[in-house]
């Protein structure tokens, strides 16, 4: 709710510093032409309302608003903020800076936003009622959400808001599902040649390592046969390593025991040469079977490796990823095949979610219709205290196309109004007269006290044209909405303001060359006397006092 609010140099305000406290209801009174207005049209300006240069006061450069707001943690405005990223605080300020050549800026919590930001967080923060806008239950895009709020039907709309998703994602699941079916149908001659080609070649992750080993051995086969060929002549032809190897160690081995151990170390050394030469000669002659040249082998080799090297460029995969290729292929061919039952599945499972929904919103509608016929009696009971007995409040529901259905329902909600007996039903905003719409709206929030963001409702003239009685009912419906909601009033009426639980009085200065306006906190004396100016006129009287003082002694 309004914390604060400050204006610098706007109209005939020159520095103005306001601080309000929790709900209650708050009035401004003041002579007229003092400029009671004024103050409403400030807050609109910090809240985003359209600017006018000439709104900025004479001889200064320009004119700047902030209101301060103290929000629940859960309030919608601070999730426009996380959207936005900008700060949260404790206390929401927003702030307007208008020039006098008609530049502006705006700000939130002392960063730049732009106007239209500015205006969406005004109105979640505050009602500016009794103004000829499409503005808060004027707008009637908010009309559906009041009567279910006013009606109690949160599990019925979020019944037709979890029908609505499961509806809507079995429906995109069936286009994606039938768009898929249609591109393979289109590709299914090629999809079958390359499942066909992939199948030929099996292809296995590791192909191309082991096929390029294995290639650049058996090309180098010839050379390395005759290396170990060669080397393999050098330990056995002839006198080869290891024939003087044995001859050496049957030699020692037969004097070994007339050298009283001096070969004994000899004799190891010839064993231990001759088992690693013997060894050596083993792997070679295993390696020369294995490098063997095989012309044969290696064309195969070649011929494989080269054809999953073309089949992977074609696919503009690498070849370790013609399998998963292949497998996904295949898939898409097993979904072609089995298509036509897979999408009389999706369809029969989207048809039963849109049942769903339409039954969850033909509920949700139906528990409308009783509703709407509460709210009608609830809002007529109101009237005639308002000096609108004449008139007639309606909610009228009327089915959507379905096209238009939406997580909401598949009906649209308007509140109309009829100001004249047998004249027809017409949307609330339609309302010519702005103290009848003033006080409408006013019946319309008292019955629909709870409903909305906004935790500060603002009524500008919303006695106009009344008295007496009247006045008397429009500010007790005041003071009974002010218990649920902080309540600002722009009031010409003495019963309104008897009932204030702060009041404030605008005063206006005149001099020859200037004009100006400041506001008042009035205390309990200041009160009695304003009141009594408001009963007597120009000229307060001790008669004037005394009834102010019994209607505020009856009021209180």
């Amino acid at each position: 709710m309004l914390v604060s609010l400050s204006i610098r140099d706007f109209v005939l305000i020159e520095k103005l510093d306001l601080a309000f406290s929790g709900h209650g209801l708050g009035v401004l009174t003041g002579e007229t032409g003092a400029g009671k207005s004024i103050l409403i049209d400030a807050l609109g300006l910090a809240l985003g309302a359209r600017a006018d240069s000439g709104t900025v006061r004479r001889g200064a450069n320009q004119a700047s608003v902030a209101a301060s707001f103290d929000l629940p943690r859960e309030h919608p405005a601070r999730a426009l903020l996380a959207e936005q990223a900008l700060d949260d605080e404790d206390v929401l300020t927003v702030r307007r800076q208008l020039a006098a050549d008609g530049r502006g800026r705006a700000f939130v919590n002392d960063q730049p936003v732009s106007v239209a930001l500015l205006r969406r967080l005004g109105d979640t923060l505050v009602e500016i009622q009794g103004q000829l806008e499409q503005h808060g239950l004027l707008d009637m895009t908010t009309h559906r959400a009041a009567l279910d709020s006013f009606a109690g039907l949160e599990k019925q709309a979020e019944a037709v808001r979890g029908a609505w998703r499961t509806w809507r994602a079995a429906e995109q699941v069936q286009s994606e599902a039938e768009a898929a079916a249609a591109a393979a149908r289109r590709d299914e001659d090629y999809l079958r040649h390359a499942v066909k080609e992939l199948e030929a070649l099996a292809p296995k992750a590791d192909d191309e390592e082991t096929l390029a080993t294995e290639r650049q051995v058996l090309r180098a086969g010839s050379a390395l046969g005759e290396a170990v060929s060669q080397a393999l002549g050098e330990l056995e032809q002839g006198r080869g390593a290891v024939s003087a190897l044995r001859t050496a160690h049957r030699l020692i081995e037969r004097s070994v025991d007339k050298a009283a151990g001096r070969l004994d170390s000899a004799l190891a050394a010839l064993d231990r040469a001759l088992s690693e030469t013997t060894e050596a000669q083993a792997q070679l002659e295993a390696a020369q079977q294995a490098v063997e040249f095989d012309p044969v082998r290696l064309e195969k080799i070649e011929e494989r490796l080269f054809a999953l090297r073309a089949v992977a460029r074609k696919h503009n995969v690498p070849v370790a990823e013609l399998a998963p290729l292949a497998e996904n292929l295949r898939a898409q061919l097993a979904a072609l095949d089995d298509g036509e039952a897979g999408l009389k599945r999706l369809s029969a499972e989207a048809k039963a979610a849109r049942a769903a929904y339409a039954a969850a919103a033909e509920a949700q509608a139906a528990a409308r219709r009783k509703g709407a016929v509460r709210l009608d009696k609830s809002v007529a009971a109101e009237l005639a205290p308002l000096k609108l007995e004449k008139a007639r409040f309606a909610t009228e529901l009327l089915p959507l196309a379905e096209a238009e259905w939406s997580e909401a329902g598949t009906d649209r909600v308007q509140f109309l109004v009829a100001t004249n007996p047998g004249a027809p039903p017409a949307p609330i905003a339609r309302i010519a007269s702005g103290g009848e719409l003033s006080r409408f709206l006013l019946a319309l929030k008292v019955c629909l006290a709870k409903v909305g963001n906004a935790e500060t409702i603002v009524f500008d003239e919303v006695d106009s044209g009344i008295g007496g009685a009247t006045a008397a009912a429009v500010g007790e419906r005041l003071r009974r909405l002010a218990r649920e909601v902080q309540v600002l009033v722009v009031t010409h009426s003495p019963q309104v303001a008897a009932l204030a639980d702060r009041h404030w009085l605008i005063r206006k200065t005149t001099t020859r060359s200037t004009a100006s306006t400041d506001i008042l906190a009035l205390d309990a004396k200041g009160r009695r006397e304003e009141i009594a100016r408001m009963l007597s006129g120009a000229e307060v009287t001790a008669e004037a006092r005394a009834a102010a003082d019994r209607l505020l002694a009856t009021t209180g």
